[in-house]
C-alpha cells in the first residue's frame, strides 16, 4: 500500500507530473549500452574518489540479465499466493524471503514484533430480503480487520447517504440500526486513492455514534471487481461492519432505494475469524560495510499483502527486487562504506506496524541509519522518488544516479505522506526516498482480485531494480551523509507545510505525534 497525497485542498502537497513521462522506448532497452554511454566517472558525491558509474556498470549485466528474480517472485504468489500478516501464508512469505537471500550469499534473519490481532474473512454474504428482487445475492467482501456479524447476520434497512459528507449525514435522518449504502467515484488516478482512505475515517466515527449497524461501500472499479483495504491502522479490529460492494451491485441497490425509499432491506452476514495477539517477523539480510559499519542505509519493501489476488504488484514484485538487488550487489564482489540492510517488513497493510515495530526497536541507531529507501508501487516505470517532504537530500540523489542519466530518473518531488513503510522513519527525521513509479496497471489492480502475476512488468521490474540498487549503494558508499537527522522542530515544521499535519489528524496519529508515542520526542 503506497498513497501518494493528492493535490487536494486539505492538503499543501505537490505531487509532480512524473505520470506524464513516457516509458522507454523499445530502441532504448539496450539499458547496458545507455549506461556506458553516461558514465563519465560519476562519483557517489562531489569528494568520494570512488565511482558509482563503476558499480552500476557491475550491478547492470546481473540485473538485466539471467536471474533468478522472476521466478523468485512466480514462487511467491504462485505457489504462496496472498499472505495476510498473522496467517500461515504469512509464515510460508517469510520462509521464502529467508531463503532467498540466503541461496543470495546475503546474510539474514528475522526481527519479531507483535501483531495486535489476527483476522481472516469468513465467507461474506449480502442478500436483498425486500423488497423482491432478481439475483437478490450481492457481491460483497468484508473490510479488512472488520468485526464480525452476529450468528444470524444484521437484516436492517438500506439508507443511501451519498458521499457521506455532513450534508448527506443530515438529510439521512435517523441512522439508528440501519446499514448505510456510501457512493464513490470510479477511481483512476493516485488522488482518488487517497481519497479512498481520507474519506472513512469521519464517516465510520459518525456511523458508529448515530446507533449504524454496518456500512456499504461501494466499489470504486468497474466489472464487478472486488478489492479490500482496511479503514483500520493500527491493527485493531474497527468500531463497525464494514463490506465493499462490487461497483454494479452497489448502483443497483442505490436505485432500489431511491425508487423505494424507507423499504429496501438487506442481510449482510461477515463471520469473520478474529484472534489475539501473535509474533510476527520482518525478514533483514544485510551486506556489513568495511568502512562504517555502524552507520546503515535501508532498502525495503513491504512483504505482506491482501489476499483476494496473489499481492503481485502490492507488493510481491517489491519484495522480489529487494532480494534481487541485494544478490547483484553481493555478486559485484564490492564492498560498501556503510552497511546497506535489505528489509521485507509485514504488517504494512494494517497499518505499517511492521515498519513501525523495527523502528521502535532500532531506536539507539536512529542517529546512525543515513538513508531508507521503500519500494511499493508496482511495477511502472520509475520517474524519480518522493524526497518525505525534503529538498536537503535531492543534490545527493541525483549525483548518485547521475549514471543512470538517460533514464530520466531525476524527477523527484518534496511531498510527504503516510501510506508504506518510510512513515515512521520519516517521523524519527530519517532521510527517506519512496519511489515514485508511474501508475501503468498499479490502481486498476490495487488490492483487487486481479492482483496476480501476469500484471508485473518483468522488463520494468529489472530496471527499477537496478535504480534501487545503485540508490541504496550510493547512500551507503557516499563520503558524507545523504542528509542529517531532523530534529523535532524541523519535523514540527516539516509536518505543517506539507500537510502530513492534516492526514495525521485525519487518520488518527496525530496524539501520538503530539506525545511522542510516535515520532521523534519533542
Amino acid at each position: 500500500m503506497h498513497l501518494r497525497p493528492a493535490a487536494l485542498s486539505l492538503f499543501i502537497v505537490s505531487i509532480g507530473a512524473s505520470c506524464s513521462l513516457a516509458q522507454l522506448a523499445p530502441s532504448q532497452t539496450d539499458a547496458l549500452s545507455k549506461l556506458q554511454a553516461s558514465q563519465n566517472a560519476a562519483a557517489c558525491s562531489p569528494t568520494d574518489a570512488s565511482s558509482c558509474a563503476q558499480a552500476a556498470a557491475k550491478l547492470m549485466p546481473l540485473i538485466l540479465g539471467d536471474s533468478p528474480m522472476i521466478e523468485n517472485l512466480r514462487r511467491l504468489t504462485d505457489e504462496i499466493g496472498g499472505r495476510v500478516t498473522g496467517t500461515p501464508e504469512m509464515a510460508k512469505a517469510v520462509e521464502w524471503g529467508v531463503t532467498g537471500f540466503r541461496a543470495a550469499g546475503v546474510d539474514v534473519h528475522t526481527e519479531k514484533y507483535t501483531l495486535p490481532v489476527t483476522w481472516k474473512e469468513g465467507a461474506t454474504r449480502l442478500t436483498i430480503t425486500s423488497p423482491p428482487a432478481s439475483n437478490s445475492q450481492l457481491r460483497a467482501v468484508s473490510e479488512g480487520w472488520g468485526p464480525s456479524t452476529p450468528r444470524d447476520g444484521i437484516e436492517a434497512l438500506v439508507i443511501d447517504i451519498g458521499t457521506g459528507s455532513d450534508p448527506d449525514f443530515a438529510r439521512a435522518g435517523n441512522l439508528k440500526g440501519a446499514i448505510l449504502l456510501v457512493h464513490s467515484e470510479i477511481g483512476s488516478t493516485w488522488a482518488d486513492l487517497f481519497n479512498e482512505y481520507m474519506r472513512p475515517p469521519g464517516i465510520i466515527a459518525r456511523a458508529a455514534q448515530e446507533g449504524a449497524a454496518a456500512i456499504l461501500w461501494t466499489g470504486a472499479r468497474e466489472r464487478l471487481l472486488l478489492y479490500r483495504h482496511t479503514n483500520s491502522l493500527a491493527g485493531q479490529i474497527d468500531k463497525i461492519p464494514q463490506a465493499l460492494l462490487a461497483r454494479e451491485d452497489a448502483l443497483k441497490l442505490a436505485r432500489m432505494v431511491a425508487a423505494d425509499p424507507g423499504k429496501v432491506r438487506v442481510r449482510l452476514s461477515m463471520p469473520n475469524e478474529i484472534g489475539g495477539p501473535i509474533a510476527q517477523e520482518n525478514v533483514v539480510g544485510e551486506i556489513h560495510g568495511y568502512e562504517k559499519p555502524d552507520e546503515v542505509v535501508v532498502l525495503g519493501a513491504h512483504l505482506d499483502s491482501w489476499e483476494l489476488g496473489s499481492g503481485a504488484l502490492d507488493n510481491g514484485c517489491n519484495a522480489a527486487l529487494v532480494i534481487e538487488a541485494a544478490r547483484a550487489v553481493k555478486a559485484t564482489g564490492l564492498l560498501p562504506k556503510r552497511t546497506i540492510r535489505f528489509i521485507l517488513f509485514t504488517g504494512e497493510e494494517q497499518g505499517t506496524i511492521g515498519s513501525f515495530a523495527y523502528v521502535k526497536s532500532h531506536t539507539a541507531e536512529l542517529d546512525k541509519i543515513r538513508g531508507v529507501v521503500i519500494f511499493d508501487s508496482g511495477s511502472g516505470r520509475f520517474p524519480g522518488y518522493s524526497l518525505g517532504g525534503r529538498r536537503d537530500t535531492e543534490a545527493g540523489l541525483a549525483q548518485i544516479l547521475k549514471p543512470l542519466g538517460t533514464w530520466n530518473v531525476n524527477q523527484h518531488t518534496a511531498d510527504a505522506s503516510f501510506g508504506t513503510d518510510n512513515f515512521d522513519f520519516l517521523l524519527e527525521g530519517v532521510p527517506t526516498f519512496v519511489a515514485n513509479n508511474e501508475i501503468a496497471n498499479y490502481l486498476a489492480n490495487y488490492h483487487a482480485a486481479s492482483d496476480t502475476f501476469d500484471k508485473v512488468d518483468q522488463r520494468e521490474l529489472k530496471i527499477n531494480t537496478v535504480i534501487a540498487a545503485l540508490t541504496a549503494w550510493g547512500i551507503a558508499e557516499r563520503a558524507e551523509p545523504i542528509g542529517k537527522r531532523l530534529t523535532r522542530a524541523e519535523l514540527d515544521t516539516l509536518v505543517k507545510e506539507t500537510g502530513l499535519d492534516q492526514q495525521m489528524r485525519l487518520l488518527g496519529y496525530w496524539e501520538q505525534w503530539q506525545s511522542g508515542t510516535r515520532g521523534r520526542k519533542p
